[in-house]
């Protein structure tokens, strides 16, 4: 199992949740704000900067985590990477990471079938 997160542009969050959702084997995504600055931090490209505790902040921002079997992994990146490109060097950025387990609350189904 993979746990994948990508760090995306608020505006394209419409785009990338529509098209992941017409992944059948896909169950599921969460979705959260994020505050975040990369290497284009201090110049502002079109969006609006924020300053706290004395350091910029793009604003807005979004992560989308997404558990998934390991064979949907590039279906679900490729997916991400069409609907969230705009062309900006800030489009975001995605990471992938082993997920030793998973455990369903209400059945108590563990592994990937808990996915």
């Amino acid at each position: 199992m993979k746990e994948i997160k990508a760090f995306i542009k608020e505006r394209k969050v419409d785009d990338v949740v529509f098209a992941l959702s017409k992944i059948p084997e896909l169950t599921g995504l969460s979705i959260s704000s994020s505050k975040g600055f990369g290497r284009g931090r201090g110049k502002t490209r079109g969006e609006k900067m924020t300053v706290f505790d004395d350091r910029l902040f793009d604003v807005p921002g979004v992560k989308l985590e997404v558990m998934c079997q390991d064979e949907l992994v590039n279906t679900v990146i490729d997916t991400i990477v069409k609907h969230a490109h705009t062309g900006l060097r800030s489009d975001g950025k995605i990471y992938v990471t082993h997920i030793e387990t998973a455990v369903r609350i209400s059945s108590g189904e563990r592994g990937e079938a808990a996915v």
